[in-house]
């Protein structure tokens, strides 16, 4: 059984190998941090969250490394616009440093309430300047890029096969670059991105700046994951990844200056999540359209109820969020929580069946090393905690097994006091029901509701929830 994951830049499904027997070199693409992440930037950190917990649950020892973009980052992935931490730190009345650093701060703690492992290397762009710098040195002494009054520019035309990850033939990049307004008319080719912005022209002002040999500037957005993925991984590395969105223009620009700098290829394999879409549309902050994890939060519903959503949906497969969509995935995940709680008080009656665990986990395996097909595993998780057939010590085994990858944390379920108030609510509700009084049953239900708790009538007694209140 091998490990089988997409390829972007061969458009298939490929066995992986490592570059390295057992060691794994990942580069996540992190966030820029001039505001909240939101759910749908948040889905690709998950993605690559699950990639890491299925290569080391295939036994590989992986080292992660993601980017934080605190500088360069323009409100057009082209090289026009504003700086986005710049025009933040404008609107928040607060310095560049302390809005990224603010943001840096917001995301990080995201990602830990999603069960995220910490990616092992978290670097800001703003640490590596001088890495960067060395890179686009490199590119100019080989003819790859060439200095205008206002800038530094990669040549794309010197480097062979540019869209070699994008498929997007140069000339529609080019008709794309003609009908924006091109900011440097000494620009040799309309494509050509830049490494490096001097103060100049819009970019004078610029709060950010550092001395180069082409005077004081700043970075472009693209040389950051350039000069971050060598400097900790080597060159070449394992596995690159990012959103759908950074194919065309970021990771097509990556390649490129990495390669033409070192001569070899920058990463092995390329994945990327698909959009997390709302109202048939991509989320975003430019749209206006965006949610945060606080905004589900506030709502009254875990993180990790929004995992489990994720969980539903094949990472390259569009995953469109709704309240409902989001209500029916925490009904799902709760329902998981009681069926394991329930499991694991009947496991000291019970033992391991090492046969059936073993069958059950090569079937895990077999859905998550094609290409992480999470629906399928999810699926075989419910297979077994329905079944009648394992032992309950088994049920548990495998649960807890499949969630190092699932990262739902099932094994830290806390059970949720209910109230006195509440309980003494339900207690007099039940005495109504059982002398048939259903009129004063119903009030109390009501009552009960409206303090944001649910009372579910089973063969075996009320079950009391909390009430998850959409939006």
């Amino acid at each position: 059984m091998a490990l089988k994951i997409y390829n972007t830049l061969t458009r298939k499904k490929e066995i992986f190998k490592p570059l390295r027997d057992k060691r794994v070199g990942l580069y996540t693409c992190g966030p820029t941090v001039y505001n909240y992440a939101h759910i749908g930037n948040l889905r690709t950190y998950v993605f690559e969250d699950i990639l890491q917990k299925t290569l080391e649950y295939n036994g590989y020892k992986v080292k992660r490394v993601m980017n934080i973009t605190d500088v360069g980052h323009l409100t057009s992935d082209a090289d026009t616009g504003e700086d986005k931490i710049e025009l933040e730190s404008k609107k928040e009345k607060k310095s560049v440093w302390e809005i990224a650093k603010f943001y840096t701060r917001s995301f990080l703690n995201d990602i830990k309430e999603l069960n995220i492992k910490k990616p092992e290397v978290i670097v800001p762009a703003t640490e590596t300047v001088k890495d960067q710098i060395k890179i686009i040195k490199i590119l100019i002494g080989k003819k790859c890029a060439y200095e205008t009054s206002k800038a530094v520019y990669f040549n794309v035309v010197k480097f062979k096969n540019y869209n070699k990850l994008s498929k997007q033939p140069l000339s529609e990049k080019i008709t794309a670059a003609r009908e924006e307004v091109i900011e440097d008319p000494e620009k040799k080719h309309p494509a050509d991105f830049v490494l490096w912005f001097k103060l100049a022209g819009h970019y004078k002002n610029h709060v950010m700046r550092w001395p180069s040999p082409w005077g004081n500037g700043f970075p472009g957005w693209h040389i950051e994951c350039s000069a971050i993925s060598t400097k900790y991984l080597g060159q070449p590395f394992d596995i690159h990844t990012g959103g759908v969105d950074h194919i065309d223009i970021h990771h097509t620009n990556e390649i490129a200056q990495s390669e033409a700098a070192f001569g070899k290829p920058l990463a092995k394999f390329w994945l990327h999540g698909e959009f997390l879409i709302i109202d048939q549309s991509k989320m975003s902050k430019s749209e206006g359209n965006f949610i945060t994890l606080d905004t589900l939060k506030n709502h009254v519903f875990d993180p990790l109820a929004f995992r489990y959503l994720i969980l539903t949906a094949n990472y390259r497969s569009k995953l469109n969020f709704t309240w409902e969509s989001l209500e029916a995935a925490k009904n799902a995940y709760d329902k998981l929580k009681e069926s394991v709680v329930a499991i694991k008080n009947e496991t000291k009656k019970s033992f391991l069946s090492k046969t059936d665990f073993g069958k059950y986990q090569n079937k895990f395996l077999s859905y998550i090393d094609n290409d992480l097909e999470m629906p399928r595993a999810l699926a075989l998780l419910w297979e077994i905690i329905k079944s009648k057939k394992l032992d309950n010590k088994t049920k548990y085994d495998l649960i807890m097994d499949f969630d190092k990858v699932f990262g739902l944390n099932l094994a830290g379920i806390k059970t949720k006091k209910i109230p006195p108030q509440i309980l003494k609510l339900a207690n007099e509700r039940e005495k109504y029901r059982q002398e048939k009084n259903f009129k004063k049953a119903d009030e109390l239900r009501k009552k009960i509701e409206s303090l944001g708790w649910l009372i579910e009538d089973t063969p075996h007694g009320p079950k009391i929830k909390k009430i998850a209140f959409l939006g």
